[in-house]
């Protein structure tokens, strides 16, 4: 547990969110310019999301995007957040990180996902097999590690590259299903609160209390992802975040469209009930100034006591979005009058 703001590790989980009147093209170019700018401002990790069939998110070739964002930085680790189990092949995800790892040792993080990270249908489209299914989930997961250790090298099934790389893996979720099973394997567990809030208390326990050191890792360790809309004003931040309203909403409407620039207000672009829906669903959305948003990070990691904090921002603005994560970086790392 790490409750010094100055010592937290600050990660970023990019979802790689195509703006409106843009193109995957320029949402990789930016990708690229955050992580950039985020090796320099000292952030920990860069993870990229698998999501598909989605209009409003270019991150579906993880691995390819993890190459270009590692080939483009020099130190900041990069990795998945997460590759969805369910549509790979084990001994794929093996060989692609085992390549990725091989390119640039020392810094390729695995995080691995139970759901597909799409519809149902275009989820059976994915699968090698579709008779294969999110209950598959343990089994897979050890069978990506056993491609990925020293000791496989006698196998008939090899992952040539991965085998006996250092390849740290997590688990990922948004229930508690897979912090039993990271507790159980003794492996580092992250959970999806920017837009799963509801389980992270309990997650977070049962992770805790049952895990069991192996070779992997002898404690818990724990990271959480948040919201984060920083701005120099409240007014400034609050006007930005409509971006990401009005992408919630399109979520709880179950539609997809790319990523909107912001409005003076969400008046008629929302119902009641959805606003209610996606404030319950966003709950950790810190959204301000400076001042205001490490106040918030700040009782988020003293209640949950995570070792890592993972950051999204849906900001339209590329020169916007990079200053919200700067901002972030400053106002944990330097204290900020309140």
């Amino acid at each position: 547990m790490n409750t010094n703001l100055a010592e937290l590790p600050l990660s970023i989980l990019e979802l790689a969110a195509i703006r409106e009147g843009h193109t995957p093209t320029d949402t990789f170019q930016h990708s690229l310019t955050l992580a950039q700018h985020a090796e320099q401002w000292g952030y920990h990790r860069f993870w990229l999301a698998e999501h598909h069939n989605m209009a409003s998110i270019a991150s579906s070739a993880t691995a390819v995007l993890i190459g270009h964002i590692a080939g483009g930085t020099s130190t900041i680790r990069v990795g998945s957040g997460g590759i969805m189990l369910p549509n790979h092949a084990p001994l794929i995800v093996a060989e692609q990180f085992g390549t990725l790892a091989s390119l640039y040792p020392g810094r390729i993080d695995l995080g691995l996902g139970r759901a597909p990270g799409t519809d149902q249908m275009t989820a059976h489209a994915l699968r090698r097999d579709l008779q294969g299914s999110v209950n598959d989930f343990p089994q897979n997961v050890q069978e990506l590690l056993t491609y990925l250790s020293a000791e496989n090298r006698g196998s008939r099934v090899r992952a040539i590259p991965g085998e006996g790389l250092d390849i740290p893996v997590w688990l990922l979720g948004s229930s508690t299903f897979s912090a039993q099973l990271a507790a159980y394997l003794g492996l580092p567990f992250a959970f999806a609160s920017h837009f799963a809030p509801s389980q992270l208390q309990a997650a977070l326990h049962l992770y805790r209390e049952n895990f069991r050191p192996s070779e992997y890792l002898a404690e818990p360790y724990a990271a959480a992802c948040v919201n984060v809309i920083a701005a120099d004003t409240n007014e400034q931040a609050e006007r930005l975040a409509t971006s990401f309203y009005q992408l919630a909403t399109n979520i709880v409407r179950g539609t997809s469209r790319p990523l909107q620039p912001p409005v003076e207000s969400m008046a008629g672009l929302w119902s009641d009930m959805e606003e209610e829906s996606v404030r319950m669903m966003m709950a950790y959305a810190f959204i301000g100034s400076q001042a205001k948003v490490r106040k918030q990070v700040e009782q988020f990691v003293q209640v949950t006591g995570v070792n890592e904090l993972l950051v999204v921002s849906h900001v339209y603005d590329p020169a916007a979005r990079l200053r919200s994560y700067e901002l972030l970086m400053q106002a944990l790392r330097q204290p900020v009058a309140v």
